[in-house]
């Protein structure tokens, strides 16, 4: 049974882009709420602002040149402090990232550093959050790769990420995010970029993790059957605005929005 108090609340959430041309809103009036334990897909084609939501939610967006202008980011902290993301400073967004909340990104390359080894860049963060000694984090780092089920672990301790295929690589930043266990872990369209078996494995990985850690996680995708295999809810977004909200079993049974029919309409079936 989910907890009925919200992990997060995006309340109204406006983000806007500077252009030569002036502003460009990237997210318009959005709110939605997650829950621990649950899983909400939020969905649409690019450019609808998935992925700003996103990195607003990590304070990330910043960093491409967006600025949050309106609305509130509600979060629940480990002690129970609801505290508004959208108005804390860097300081203690610093303390959250990677440790409260924590991002796989699309592409597992341009997550992981090229010139640190598997074992370095898994121990920082229960170092730098959770103040672990690099004995203690390592072996940590070994426990994690066994999570995800890498094969061979202790070898890939040592290895650098070009030394691993796409799936291990993914497989890697998954174990990187689930390193501080936690709240909310935001999925960035993490297995478009992999073949049809590793997708359908990271897929099973990730689902199992919620359960048995009882996180929230808020997973951005254009496909629908991933949709289908992941959501509890599902959130329809186009042109920055949410056009549709409601349990997975409803969005596809019975969608009301036309948009939302067209996805359900793009997707392949068999005969």
């Amino acid at each position: 049974m989910l907890d009925t108090e919200p992990l997060v609340s995006i309340e109204k959430l406006r983000v806007e882009f500077m252009t030569h041309d002036g502003p460009v809103t990237g997210v318009n009036e959005l709110s939605f709420d997650i829950r621990p334990g649950e899983c909400v897909c939020v969905v649409g084609e690019s450019g609808s602002g998935k992925s700003v939501s996103s990195l607003s939610l990590m304070r990330l967006v910043e960093f491409g040149g967006g600025e949050i202008t309106k609305g509130k980011l509600l979060f629940q902290r480990e002690d129970g402090e609801r505290i508004d993301i959208a108005r804390e400073d860097g300081r203690t967004m610093q303390g959250i990232r990677g440790n409260e909340i924590a991002m796989i990104f699309q592409e597992p390359m341009t997550a992981l550093n090229p010139v640190f080894t598997i074992g370095d860049q898994l121990s920082e963060g229960l170092i730098v959050h959770r103040g672990l000694t690099r004995a203690e984090a390592r072996a940590r780092a070994l426990e994690l790769l066994r999570e995800v089920r890498i094969p061979e672990p202790e070898r890939r301790l040592d290895q650098y990420p070009h030394e691993l295929s796409g799936g291990m690589r993914q497989r890697v930043v998954i174990a990187m995010a689930m390193a501080c266990r936690p709240r909310l872990l935001i999925c960035d369209e993490p297995t478009t970029a992999l073949d049809v078996t590793i997708q359908a494995e990271i897929l099973a990985l990730i689902d199992r993790l919620k359960r048995e850690n009882g996180m929230a996680v808020m997973f951005i995708t254009h496909d629908m059957a991933v949709v289908a295999q992941m959501a509890d809810r599902v959130v329809v977004m186009f042109r920055g605005n949410k056009v549709e909200e409601g349990p997975v079993t409803e969005i596809f049974e019975n969608p009301q929005q036309d948009y939302t029919k067209a996805l359900l309409a793009a997707v392949p079936r068999l005969g």
